[in-house]
């Protein structure tokens, strides 16, 4: 049962999250300055950066800002070293929807390591404004540029069906501490329906991909995957120099 402080952070969130649904405030699309290079790196970090961009062409901060970019370059380090461990060869083409996308900034990572045919990040607080006033659309609009096939859809995703080939989820929330950082009401957590939506939603012989913080939450989200219908295909600590500013590091894992 949360707290009564949990409660009420609760309740103020819960009112914001209404008011920016009924505002949907916007100013425009926005757009990162590029950063053309990235700030100095240690050297394992900057050996990551080179494979990748040996392996997949891509120099993410010719379109990003520098904590974009390397943002970036660490989920792509995540995927490439959590498929490579399983054995596993991406799957290309198809539908990929992203679970909880925020204002979709890593949209390019998805793009680069599946190369699908259709994008969808969904993300339940669309409208949230930043302290420049823009909000998660209005970002999400300009990292989605140059990607025709992608969008950008603000809608709960336990209420979707979206059939999908490939389902991916970043840090999703299973307890509600989680979600209370992330300045979210309690009503919004509901793991066990996020769960069996995927499982709805995930056609024959797809793939889910989730990314968790942590043995902890990785072994939470387990359970809940596995209750839901879910097989698990392989689950492993990814160790990236590129996630060494995490406090828990990442665990990937792959169900169908």
């Amino acid at each position: 049962m949360p707290t009564l402080f949990q409660r009420l952070r609760s309740l103020r969130h819960a009112i914001d999250f209404r008011l920016s649904e009924r505002l949907r405030r916007r100013r425009g699309i926005h757009r990162e300055v590029p950063a053309r290079q990235l700030p100095p790196l240690d050297e394992a970090a900057a050996e990551s950066v080179a494979r990748l961009r040996g392996l997949y062409g891509e120099e993410f901060a010719d379109r990003h800002c520098a904590r974009t970019a390397l943002g970036c370059y660490e989920y792509l380090d995540i995927l490439h070293r959590g498929f490579d461990a399983a054995g596993l060869r991406a799957p290309r083409g198809g539908v990929l929807s992203d679970v909880g996308s925020a204002n979709f900034w890593y949209a390019r990572v998805l793009e680069v390591f599946f190369a699908p045919a259709e994008l969808l990040g969904v993300e339940v607080e669309g409208y949230r404004r930043y302290t420049d006033g823009h909000s998660r659309l209005d970002y999400a609009c300009g990292y989605l540029e140059g990607l025709p096939h992608a969008r950008f859809l603000i809608a709960d995703y336990t209420e979707l069906d979206l059939p999908a080939d490939l389902i991916s989820a970043w840090f999703p929330f299973i307890n509600g501490e989680a979600l209370l950082a992330w300045r979210l009401p309690l009503s919004l957590l509901r793991p066990q329906a996020l769960f069996r939506r995927v499982r709805h939603n995930l056609r024959p012989g797809g793939l889910f991909v989730m990314i968790n913080h942590g043995e902890s939450e990785a072994c939470g989200a387990r359970e809940l995957c596995s209750a839901a219908g879910l097989r698990l295909r392989h689950q492993g600590v990814v160790r990236s120099p590129l996630a060494n500013h995490r406090t828990r590091e990442p665990i990937l894992s792959i169900w169908d």
